[in-house]
């Protein structure tokens, strides 16, 4: 009752489409999509399944329409250094990064870097960032974890399968967060120094390309006033 309320229909007609009783306009499909806050993938999905046209285009990152946004994106990384900062896709596949990204992904395997790069692989396989993680056990549960919630949100089978291949990786060291830790940190060693850092994710807020709006844009901030220290002198 309480969406077919919000989407301006009687709950009979609603129940009527839910049961495949009665077909939904174009515009019904879209309130309703709009209302359960469904992603511009999902709303196409909806609007296919309803017999439309999809709604949102769908375009590849390097498509002339999103050279703005791309623009956009480089201006934000370069804005986040001297701290790590990438752009990758829904399948975690690198898009974009800053020059500071080298400090986390220094000494991993040629192959890992060859387009296109994964960078949940990268970070967890052996060969990769792995070895150079303090805490890699509650890393990799915190990286699973965020995957198992976008394939419950979007029942990606690639990402299960990338799920699967992550959860094969060793787990490593336990680590230590300490007492004050306010989120799970990437606590990573470089030479003879560790640096402690706080992953922050950001999206586009009205996105209107499918493309776009899977875009995440992942950040690594200093988790510690040394982190912070070492990263602000080009140590």
């Amino acid at each position: 009752m309480d969406l077919a309320l919000d989407v301006s229909v009687s709950p009979r007609h609603l129940s009527f489409v839910e049961t495949g009783r009665a077909k939904p306009s174009r515009g019904l499909v879209l309130r309703m999509a709009e209302k359960l806050r469904m992603p511009p993938r999902a709303r196409n999905a909806m609007l296919v399944s309803a017999g439309f046209a999809p709604a949102f285009p769908e375009r590849p990152i390097d498509h002339p329409a999103l050279t703005p946004a791309l623009a956009a994106i480089e201006r934000l990384l370069t804005g986040f250094q001297p701290f790590p900062a990438l752009a990758v896709d829904r399948h975690w596949t690198l898009v974009r990064n800053n020059a500071a990204l080298g400090t986390l992904i220094k000494g991993v395997a040629p192959w890992l870097m060859v387009p296109p790069v994964n960078m949940l692989r990268l970070s967890l396989h052996p060969e990769g960032v792995a070895r150079r993680i303090i805490n890699l056990g509650e890393w990799k549960a915190h990286i699973c974890h965020r995957l198992e919630t976008q394939i419950d949100a979007s029942g990606d089978a690639g990402l299960a399968e990338l799920l699967a291949e992550l959860r094969g990786y060793p787990a490593g060291r336990a680590g230590d967060r300490g007492g004050d830790a306010i989120a799970v940190p990437l606590i990573v060693e470089v030479g003879d120094r560790r640096l402690s850092f706080l992953s922050m994710t950001m999206m586009f807020g009205t996105p209107i390309d499918v493309t776009l709006a899977e875009i995440a844009i992942e950040t690594f901030l200093p988790a510690d006033a040394e982190t912070a220290t070492l990263l602000l002198q080009g140590n």
